[in-house]
């Protein structure tokens, strides 16, 4: 009885072990954001659920302040200025902004507020998007994309980036 007991508890302590590495391998994304002098500034890891992609966003030595926060359609951060990620990611071709009544883009996400510490911590969901290795609305597909904190608020109704400014941080978004 006793060898019984040892083995199921040894059984249920290896399925308990597994399980978070076959999450793991499973997918997810993460996407490392530097400055335009290459420093690191912060991490986003990324996460296929029911209505899309969640994006937990952490980072420091940001300007304090509200902030665009968006996927933009190519996965490629060439400092100093990143208009190599292209513009937001809008395979659909919707209009721009989260309160236009024609948008958003599937890039669009709400605005992030830094503190006055230069952190922020985030956790949004983009909807419509997917980590799949291939289709239109997936983040990971063709020559992927990228997230991109602004240097201004976007506006959420102006096309085609809704004002946000110039580009301030840059992480391309690749499969864990």
């Amino acid at each position: 009885m006793q060898s019984h007991l040892s083995f199921t508890a040894a059984a249920l302590m290896f399925s308990l072990v597994a399980l978070p590495a076959c999450k793991r391998d499973e997918g997810g994304a993460v996407a490392e954001l530097r400055n335009p002098q290459g420093a690191t500034v912060g991490e986003a890891t990324l996460e296929e659920v029911e209505d899309g992609v969640r994006i937990r966003f952490e980072a420091s030595d940001l300007p304090p302040g509200p902030h665009g926060f968006h996927i933009h359609e190519t996965g490629d951060c060439t400092a100093p200025t990143f208009e190599s990620a292209g513009g937001h990611f809008n395979p659909t071709n919707a209009s721009h902004g989260l309160e236009d009544p024609d948008g958003p883009h599937l890039g669009d996400l709400p605005n992030i507020e830094v503190g006055v510490n230069g952190m922020v911590t985030v956790d949004v969901i983009a909807r419509g998007v997917t980590l799949a290795d291939t289709g239109e609305t997936s983040l990971l597909a063709g020559d992927g994309t990228a997230l991109v904190v602004h240097a201004d608020p976007d506006d959420n109704v102006t096309d085609p980036a809704g004002n946000a400014g110039d580009r301030i941080a840059c992480g391309v978004i690749s499969p864990r």
